[in-house]
């Protein structure tokens, strides 16, 4: 028997207000990835990455949106996606944590997260999603952050 989980976002973004490691850095804004009450960027903090959602111009966020709802498949992932991205530009050449995506029925299931680049397998998930809860909440990343330049 599989739990399902629960997904939300939040706006979030790299740097603490008072943090002094954003000096001089770009404090990109993102929808912050919630599973279950859970951030999925302070958990893979330690990657230096940020959430692919909710950031980016109009075209890269519409893109993720159909990626993670399944609409295409990557263009050389396929049924992978990139999850977390650099900070600085959301390019997948600096580097990204993919994850497997597939759907089953009204169930999503996300797993095998893996440290692009490196082909590093990382320990998190597999998490479960009800389909009328996930399609809404990834969705609802377009255009969270004001600065849709990137």
């Amino acid at each position: 028997m599989i739990i399902i989980n629960h997904l939300d976002t939040k706006l979030s973004s790299r740097y603490e207000e008072l943090d002094s490691n954003q000096d001089g850095n770009k404090n990109t804004q993102f929808a912050d990835i919630i599973v279950d009450g859970k951030s999925i960027y302070n958990r893979l903090r330690k990657y230096n990455m940020v959430p692919a959602l909710g950031w980016g111009t109009s075209d890269n966020q519409r893109q993720m949106i159909d990626y993670f709802l399944l609409r295409q498949p990557h263009e050389y992932l396929y049924y992978r996606y990139p999850i977390l991205v650099c900070p600085l530009c959301g390019d997948e050449e600096c580097g990204f944590i993919s994850v497997k995506i597939d759907k089953e029925g009204d169930i999503v299931i996300w797993r095998d997260f893996i440290l692009e680049g490196e082909n590093k397998k990382i320990d998190i998930g597999p998490f479960y999603f009800n389909w009328d809860n996930y399609s809404s909440v990834i969705n609802n990343t377009y255009g969270l952050t004001d600065d849709n330049s990137n």
